[in-house]
């Protein structure tokens, strides 16, 4: 196997999150975009022994499992989904023996559960971040999602079937007027130029919507129109759409940063409020533009109720919620409980994470903005249980050690990465935790992503 050769073969199983295994020459090699069973035309791009990775070049046979028409005009060259073609059965089936691997080569003794699907397989997602930028170098004006395996275009999504339509009348006609204006898109290398993201949430249950626009503040003036024209004249043409839910709040945020991230140097608010309510399980949330929120909503009710059935019995016990986001998992588990405390670093988060558990009525849960590797030492309660729903890479191993030394009798992991949970569950084992069970659950159909939840307890108990 030489680096820069091209070579021939079937995929043969794929490994999360999104890893081809193709055998060249009896090597192992990672190749991206690939399903068990393709024939591929692939190059490699590094061929250190035993680790080996390919660029996908041509698609010369389809997999066996790819039994299903697309249902979006968008699926190939758009890099949100990749299992389109593969019936769901077989997605939960695929996702669901990539996360029993990972689990299985760290620990010797445990129930696996198996993978809950989500309740819809189309439609699903609350929030979608689009980019500015053009599908070819110098082409139109594009907004949507990057192209499958590259950094820079932009492959115009206006027809997406994960989200709901709203999102794509949304889409095209933020798009269309940008494109009557000749706005510019802001070019990661030069930093130079206006339109940077769209940012689109859209609550399953209430169909409140909050559109944020997200631009550089380098507007052009020699255009025959101001910027505030241009924000009041596009509000008016999204408040004009006929869609299915309500928008509730529009915001203009201006972001500077050289880094291709979605965040505020200022935002103001255009027409309405900052904020829309989603409802969970009973229970309702208050979540503003950057506020941490499970893009599934249904599919976090099966989540949810799956870590409260790890959780178990609560009565009189105090539990951490680390890693808390907006409070969701706390205050769930808070009618149940003596008490509850959310550790969460996004202040902003904490914040609706305070409001909702007052428009919950719940007056013990209490909510802690800062890291959590900070935090639990300040903290004087002692835990008698402990959930953690950490970042997709996992709990800092500092975090790690600190959270282990509370002794807790049982811990719930909730996992949106399964090899960071298999990285921590290792540690865990060696400090004094058995793996009791696993349950995968499917949040994101049609593409390679899945969560887990993971129920430990003390082994000396």
């Amino acid at each position: 196997m030489k680096k820069g050769k091209e070579y021939e073969g079937i995929i043969d199983r794929v490994d999360f999150p999104n890893k081809g295994i193709l055998l060249i020459e009896d090597e192992k090699v990672a190749v991206k975009n690939t399903l068990p069973g393709q024939k591929v035309r692939v190059v490699v791009n590094k061929a250190r022994k035993g680790k080996g990775e390919g660029r996908l070049l041509e698609l010369l046979e389809k997999s066996p499992l790819e039994t299903e028409e697309p249902k979006c005009i968008h699926f190939g060259p758009c890099g949100g989904c990749t299992y389109q073609t593969i019936p769901y059965e077989t997605q939960l089936e695929l996702k669901a023996s990539q996360v029993k691997k990972l689990i299985d080569q760290v620990c010797d003794d445990y129930i696996f559960e198996g993978i809950k699907g989500s309740p819809n397989q189309w439609g699903y997602r609350n929030k979608m971040e689009f980019s500015f930028g053009d599908e070819v170098k110098d082409g139109p004006l594009a907004l949507g999602l990057h192209k499958k395996g590259s950094f820079h275009d932009i492959v115009t999504t206006n027809e997406c079937q994960i989200v709901d339509t709203d999102y794509n009348q949304i889409l095209s006609c933020v798009l269309d007027y940008s494109k009557e204006l000749e706005l510019s898109f802001y070019k990661k290398l030069s930093h130079l130029g206006y339109l940077r993201h769209l940012l689109v949430r859209r609550a399953t249950k209430t169909g409140e919507i909050l559109i944020n626009l997200i631009t550089s503040t380098q507007w052009n003036q020699d255009l025959n129109i101001s910027e505030d024209e241009f924000v009041n004249v596009l509000k008016d043409k999204l408040l004009s759409l006929q869609l299915n839910g309500k928008i509730v709040g529009i915001a203009h945020i201006y972001n500077d940063s050289q880094a291709d991230v979605v965040q505020s140097d200022r935002t103001d608010i255009v027409y309405g409020q900052d904020y829309f309510y989603e409802e969970l399980l009973g229970l309702k949330f208050k979540i503003s533009t950057f506020s941490f929120f499970q893009t599934n909503s249904l599919g976090a009710e099966v989540l949810y109720n799956t870590a409260r059935e790890y959780v178990g019995e609560t009565k009189d016990k105090l539990i951490f919620d680390l890693y808390s986001g907006t409070g969701t998992i706390a205050q769930l588990l808070a009618p149940v409980a003596k008490k509850v405390i959310g550790v969460e670093i996004v202040e902003e988060a904490v914040v609706a994470a305070k409001e909702n558990a007052k428009l919950n009525n719940l007056d013990n849960c209490e909510f802690i903005a800062g890291d959590v590797l900070k935090m639990i030492d300040e903290i004087q309660d002692k835990p008698d249980l402990i959930v953690l729903d950490p970042p997709r890479d996992g709990i800092h191993p500092k975090a790690l050690d600190k959270i282990i030394d509370f002794g807790v009798d049982k811990l719930v992991y909730i996992s949106c990465k399964p090899t960071s949970l298999a990285r921590d569950l290792i540690v865990l084992q060696e400090k004094g935790y058995k793996v009791d069970k696993v349950c995968a659950v499917d949040m994101f159909p049609n593409t390679v992503h899945v969560e887990t939840v993971c129920l430990m307890s003390r082994k000396d108990k």
